[in-house]
């Protein structure tokens, strides 16, 4: 880590409400492991300015570029990036330093008058920019036998809940780590566990990167990664890109970590590709020892993506960015 100590380290961020949330949260662990003083420099992304649907825009990577520019600029020293934002090809010249422990992955219903999902009336309107929330929602109402239209959202947090509160949506989901991060759990009215809903490959977890040739930087920032969490999303992200898949993807995925309470012995990952109508849905797990390496982890997610495919999610990909 170059410089004098007393010299802010500059960590890049977007700067959302819930960006600027996560990189606080990740500066003060900076500042307890390195005594440097760190300083936040906001940068605007593609993915902010655009009013494009994700799905239309492509999704991978239009929150992160920016970041990445500014670091091979040199203009910032590191950078915080919601993970599951991240193309899941990492450039050769930026590391990963860190994953830190991951916050609650699930997905979240905020839902008028404090109802459930099963609550809600035959056509209820709920609120998402995400395919994948929309198959695993359509698929859940036809299991109850209702139908309900989902209404394509873009906007920060608190913009999303306004749909709700003025009455235009009767609800919307979000994930559960960002109401969590900027205080806004108690609007929650179900967490959608992921028997029901699978959430996005990597989310609820951050990643700090900074230049790969920065060794004594990567060595301080590798202090905040949590090594179970670390092997969880990779083995997530490795199922995504071996389905081919960006992050607009109707794919949800998540690695579990199971034991016995005093140990954890064996990493479980659950996959899910469907149609955004909910009418197909591929969905297949598999179980096996914690992975000991990245090589494993990243083994484990290949293996079930290969199954996944041979059941026929190659078919429900229409939305991969070519």
């Amino acid at each position: 880590m170059n410089g004098n100590p007393s010299t802010p380290l500059r960590l890049g961020t977007r700067r959302s409400k819930l960006a600027m949330a996560q990189s606080g949260l990740v500066a003060e662990e900076v500042r307890r492991v390195t005594g440097r003083p760190v300083e936040l420099v906001e940068i605007t992304t593609y993915g902010d300015v655009s009013r494009e649907h994700l799905a239309q825009i492509g999704g991978t990577g239009v929150f992160v570029s920016a970041l990445r520019d500014a670091l091979l600029a040199g203009e910032i020293d590191f950078a915080v990036h919601s993970l599951k934002d991240l193309p899941t090809a990492q450039p050769e010249d930026l590391a990963l330093a860190a994953v830190p422990l991951r916050e609650d992955p699930r997905d979240a219903l905020v839902a008028r008058d404090g109802m459930t999902f099963e609550d809600l009336p035959d056509g209820a309107r709920i609120g998402t920019g995400s395919p994948r929330r929309m198959a695993q929602l359509n698929a859940w109402a036809r299991t109850l036998g209702k139908e309900i239209e989902t209404v394509p959202i873009r906007g920060n947090i608190d913009t999303r809940l306004g749909f709700v509160e003025k009455g235009e949506l009767d609800a919307v989901v979000l994930a559960a780590a960002g109401l969590n991060r900027i205080g806004r759990a108690d609007r929650v009215t179900q967490f959608l566990e992921p028997d029901t809903v699978l959430p996005a490959p990597g989310q609820g977890a951050l990643a700090i990167e900074c230049v790969a040739d920065n060794a004594p930087l990567v060595a301080a920032l590798a202090q905040l990664d949590d090594p179970h969490t670390r092997a969880a999303v990779t083995a997530e992200r490795s199922l995504l890109a071996a389905l081919e898949a960006g992050c607009s993807a109707p794919v949800g995925a998540l690695a579990d970590l199971l034991g016995d309470g005093q140990s954890v012995t064996e990493m479980r990952l659950r996959g899910v590709v469907g149609s955004t109508d909910g009418t197909t849905l591929v969905q297949l797990s598999t179980t096996g020892p914690v992975p000991a390496s990245e090589d494993d982890a990243l083994a484990l997610g290949r293996e079930l993506a290969a199954e996944m495919l041979d059941k026929g999610a190659a078919g429900l990909m229409g939305e991969r960015a070519l």
